[in-house]
Parts: structure tokens; sequence; C-alpha cells
């Protein structure tokens, strides 16, 4: 059997980075880590193809080449999935299609001809046997959250990894905490499910035959959610896997806030290369905290824990919503001096949407307070789909302002000036060095160009980097770094 594995682009989201990507070489952030998990599960005797719609085209003889169509999306690939879906029809292809868009949304999707809803591992060899015998049925459910010990290594042999800016892995489903808006527990459930260490250096090992040297991104919703565990099992199998290799890789992760408060744990992840969290910080104000179930943010004082990581030597990016029921107008100020103050670079500031399935979307519902349908892309006014207690024109001025503050070159400048203040990385030097010597100059020379000779905001630029040199001369590629990120953000804007 032939089996097109295709994964939809994005549209211009806060994570794309198409234009800084274009500038180091790149042509996306991440490869699709679940398609790719999906083709190792498939039979050994099956042929198997992988478009991936953000580094290649989607060719009419791709479609007619292949007998079953698979499609995994998240809810910001919508749009995409929609003219993915009609191409392939037109051509008369049947489709399979999983991932968070259909276990959330499937209903809007009653053409697809068959719909693969939660996580696959436990219904997949009922899927294969039935494609097998030519049966297969409308929609296939998964009624727990499976083992995931016996996951499949994505094939990473379907993709070129050149194309991409890191590689990820997966290391656990699930989260311990519900925050009312956000629908990991409803796609993972909130105990954590690991897996096994062996299991996880086997993955880090395929990559590296791969002749991957570069960055890796745990795609967990929280790292740390069985913090025990990994301070025991993994962090010290990751450790010593990283020495024996000569430390290949830096690895980067989402996490809550009270990773803060385990010094032992910060220090192993530094240990085994570790080097940017993401926390979705959402708000200085404590009842909008209170309303959204984020107690792990409660009580404490945020900007004091944000510092206590970048200190230890990981970069904080952070998630921040405005929104909620009980923000005041004051909030728009207080986000903007939360981030300047914490140094978080990247601040991903987003509106308050109701994605289906969650907590959130079903009180809205009861309510009445709906107006359509999630895009998942938050950073866009549009994506507004409820009605705020707030003023709406009061909230989108306010949101917009956040925005243009923030990412404005005088101020993103200074924001790196006070994570560099702050940030003490560790001092280890990758396996392949000259690999990332060219990864530096194109960023170097890309930044020289667009942000200290074509752009608005020069001074700032030059500012910044004359005093990372005089200053903090060990982190001038972060300095780099950080100056082109603004390229992208300022663009979305």
């Amino acid at each position: 059997m032939k089996i097109l594995l295709v994964y939809p682009d994005y549209e211009e989201t806060f994570w794309s980075f198409k234009r800084v990507l274009r500038i180091l070489g790149k042509k996306a952030s991440f490869p699709p880590l679940g398609l790719l998990t999906v083709g190792a599960m498939l039979p050994d005797d099956w042929e198997k193809r992988l478009v991936d719609m953000n580094t290649d085209i989607l060719k009419d003889e791709y479609i007619k080449w292949a007998d079953y169509i698979f499609i995994s999306a998240m809810i910001v690939q919508k749009e995409s999935v929609r003219r993915i879906i009609n191409k392939a029809k037109k051509l008369g292809k049947p489709i399979v299609a999983g991932g968070p868009l259909f276990t959330t949304g499937w209903e809007e999707f009653t053409d697809v001809d068959h719909l693969v809803l939660g996580e696959v591992e436990e219904t997949f060899p009922a899927i294969v046997e039935d494609l097998k015998n030519g049966a297969p049925k409308k929609m296939y459910s998964s009624n727990g959250f499976p083992d995931i010990k016996e996951v499949a290594i994505p094939d990473w042999n379907l993709i070129n990894v050149k194309n991409y800016n890191s590689m990820c892995v997966q290391f656990s489903r699930g989260c311990p905490f519900n925050c009312e808006f956000c629908d990991v527990v409803q796609l993972n459930g909130r105990l954590p499910r690991m897996k096994s260490k062996e299991q996880l250096i086997a993955e880090l090992e395929t990559l590296y035959r791969r002749g991957w040297r570069a960055g890796v991104f745990f795609v967990d919703d929280n790292f740390i959610g069985n913090k025990a565990i990994l301070k025991k099992e993994y962090m010290p199998a990751i450790i010593e896997w990283q020495k024996k290799k000569k430390h290949p890789f830096t690895f980067n992760t989402q996490v809550s806030i009270n990773l803060a408060d385990d010094k032992e744990l910060m220090e192993l992840m530094i240990e085994a290369g570790f080097t940017a969290v993401f926390i979705g910080i959402e708000t200085p104000d404590a009842d909008s905290l209170e309303e959204c179930g984020k107690f792990q943010n409660k009580n404490r004082n945020l900007v004091e824990s944000v510092k206590i990581i970048q200190n230890c030597g990981m970069e904080v990016q952070g998630g921040f919503i405005v929104g909620f029921d009980s923000d005041k107008v004051s909030i728009f100020q207080r986000q903007i001096e939360f981030i300047q103050k914490s140094g978080i670079v990247t601040a991903m500031v987003g509106l308050l949407i109701a994605l289906p399935k969650t907590r959130l979307y079903q009180r809205l519902k009861e309510t009445n307070r709906l107006t359509k349908k999630s895009t998942g892309n938050n950073t866009k006014t549009s994506s507004l789909n409820f009605i705020p207690k707030m003023d709406k024109n009061v909230l989108l001025a306010g949101y917009k302002k956040i925005l243009s503050t923030i990412y404005a070159p005088k101020a993103y400048y200074e924001r790196i000036r006070t994570l560099l203040r702050e940030y003490k990385p560790a001092k280890k030097k990758p396996q392949n060095f000259n690999a990332l010597r060219i990864y530096h100059i194109r960023a170097l020379v890309g930044s020289i160009w667009w942000l200290g000779i074509k752009q608005r905001g020069r001074l700032y630029f030059w500012k910044l980097i004359l005093w990372s040199i005089l200053k903090r001369p060990s982190l001038f590629p972060y300095a780099i770094g950080l100056s082109l990120t603004g390229i992208h953000f300022r663009a979305i804007l």
C-alpha cells in the first residue's frame, strides 16, 4: 500500500519565524513529529512519503501516487487542512485524518473519509488491518490515554533535516495542572505518562546518527510534570549520553513556573544541555490567575521566579494573555511593565480564546458568550471568539498597545540587555563547532544588513551590540540571535 503523509502549512504565527529562517538558510522551525511517528508505525512493506507543506510543495502527482492521504494537524492549521482535503477529494483519494484539530473539532470535518480521534497507539493496529482488508471505518477513537513506553521512534528518513532549525522529541504526555483555557488535559490527560529512559536515549541516538548537531525541542506540554522521577532517572541518563557524545545537542522545552523552586532540577537541566524554557506566565493579576485556574503561578513573585531561572542558565520565554473576565483596564500597562522588567525577550502576548472542548469553552457556551469558532491563533485581534466582560474595543486597543510597545526597537533591545545581565549559560562547546560557526556568520551578516543598516531602530541595535561586546562578550551570539528574532515579531504586529 502507498501512504502519503501530509503536514499542512502554517499561516504567519508567533512561532513561524519565516523571515528569520530564510536569513539562516532554513525553511521551518520544527518537523512534524506526529506524522514522523505515524510513519514509523506503518508496515515495513508499505511505501510511504511525507510532504511537509512548510518546506515543500504538495504536488498533484504525489496525491495521485498514493492509496491513502494521511493528515495530522493542529487547530492553527485549519485553513490549510481544508485546502488539502479539497485537493485530495478532487483527485479522488481517500483521507485518514487525526491529531488535535480533528480530536477536538471533528464535527467540522464530516467529509473526511476516516477520522482518528485521540492518541493513536491503541487504535493504529486496527486501522492498519482495516486498510489491508479494504474496509476502514469512518471513525476510530481512543477512549483512554495509552502507555507510551512502546511508542515507535520517529522515522527521520522521511524528511530532510537540514530544512529545519530544530529537531524535536517527546518525553511525556499530560500535564498535572488544569488551566481553564488549555486543551492539554482534554487531549493528553492530567497524569504525566513517560517513555522509558532507554526509549528516550534511543530517540536521541537516532537523531545523532541521522547527522543532527544542533537544537532539540522537547515538545512536552510540561516537561517537569513528574519532577521526582525526572531527577532520579531521566536527567542523569541524558547527561551521561551528552557527555559520551561530546554534547551534540542543546535542548529547550516547556515547563511550569515552579521549576524556579527546584534548584537541583535546574542544575541537572543545565548540565544536560537545556538553554531555554517556555513558561505560561499569563498575567501578573492574581484575580485573573484565580479565574483561569493557574494556581501554580499564584502567591509568588513571578519576576523573581523568572530571574532565578535566568540566573541558573536558561533563557525564559513566556506566554501572556489578556481578556480574562477579571482584567481591568490597567492590565495592559501592567503586562508591559512585567515583560520589560522580567527580561522575557520572547514574549507571546495573546488574546484569550476559547478552544474547543476546554473548560473555558464550556463555560462561555453555557452563558451564550461564544461568537464564532476559534482559529487557534491568539496573536491576531480577529481571533477573539467570545464576548468579553471588558468593552471589546478597549480590549483590542489595549492588546495592540502591548504589542506595539514591547516590540518597538527601543523596548525590545532594552529587554535583550535586561536578559543578558541575568543570563548565565553553561560553558559547553558543541561537538560540531564548524556548523555552528557558519550558522553564526549567516546570523551576523543578516543582522548587520537588516537591523544595522536597512530597518528602523538601527541606533538601538548598535547600542546593544556595543554594550554586548564591552560588557558581556561571551553572550554576543545571543545578542545577535535575539536581535534577529525581532524582525519576525515586528513583522507580525
